[in-house]
């Protein structure tokens, strides 16, 4: 049994959050660099090359990727063999975004309540996933949400009489509904089967695999490969002006589900999609 104090926890959440508003992870830095040689509309290439000039100066600056410094979601991959000392994990994680958006000088978007709008001031309480796995080590992904992409996401509880096409074009709409508003280039991320909240846990996670990273499932890396193809083929663009490269990558994750159902998430996310991956 390993112990581990919250105190840790906190501390490396805090320095997460703020990693991810101000640096791009290096898969994402590569993608966008391989758009910027692959887009042929003269237009977008110049939209690309601007969302670089933005990112070498929020990195260089330590200014925030974008204004919108979203709402933090957290992922806690807990080791069986972990013991937590010194507090309550939750709020432990909480105290690591409120210091993280604090004194990060991050913008704080969370309100109290979802109707009376009351802003709680320091962007907290997060959203956290729990997962217990084997081991005695502690992984944490911190993934800031901006809600411009976010409101563009969508759930679509097919028949399984739908099926793999049906899925397709369950996603290539999701995408052609959101089309500039979700900042594009794009970060789409799906997830086929569990239930309706478990579809789209994993497509949230889908976000924070690696954009060189394929399914170990064939048919499935066959269908991310396709849909990327067919949504840089939509003419939405850099920025909603047009252009050849509308997605960076399509990551889909999947789950077991019912014998009457096919529930299909779709996350979509901005240029940036930041994420933070830390092992302890």
């Amino acid at each position: 049994m390993r112990t581990v104090q919250v105190s840790e926890i906190t501390e490396n959440i805090k320095e997460m959050c703020i990693e991810a508003n101000h640096i791009l992870t290096p898969d994402m830095e590569q993608a966008l660099n391989h758009a910027v040689e692959k887009e042929q509309a003269p237009l977008g290439k110049q939209v690309l090359g601007q969302l670089q000039d933005n990112l070498r100066i929020a990195k260089e600056d330590t200014i925030p990727i974008c204004q919108d410094t979203g709402m933090a979601v957290v992922f806690l991959e807990v080791g069986q063999e972990v013991h937590f000392e010194g507090g309550e994990l939750e709020d432990a994680v909480n105290e690591g975004i409120r210091q993280g958006y604090t004194e990060g000088y991050l913008r704080k978007s969370v309100v109290g309540d979802p109707l009376l709008r009351r802003n709680t001031g320091d962007n907290t309480p997060g959203i956290i996933h729990y997962s217990i796995v084997p081991g005695d080590q502690v992984k944490i992904t911190v993934a800031p949400k901006g809600f411009g992409s976010e409101n563009m996401s969508r759930i679509f509880m097919l028949k399984p009489a739908d099926g793999m096409e049906g899925v397709k074009n369950a996603v290539l709409t999701a995408v052609r509904d959101a089309g500039p508003n979700a900042c594009p280039p794009m970060v789409v991320g799906v997830g086929i089967g569990g239930t309706f909240e478990k579809c789209a846990i994993l497509a949230k996670q889908a976000l924070t695999r690696p954009l060189d990273s394929r399914s170990h499932i064939p048919y499935i890396k066959e269908m991310e490969e396709e849909l990327l193809e067919k949504i840089n083929k939509s003419g939405i663009g850099p920025g909603g002006l047009g252009g050849t490269t509308t997605a960076l990558g399509v990551n889909i994750n999947t789950y077991p589900t019912h014998i009457a159902g096919l529930p299909v998430a779709v996350n979509i996310c901005c240029h940036v999609n930041r994420h933070s991956v830390r092992v302890i």
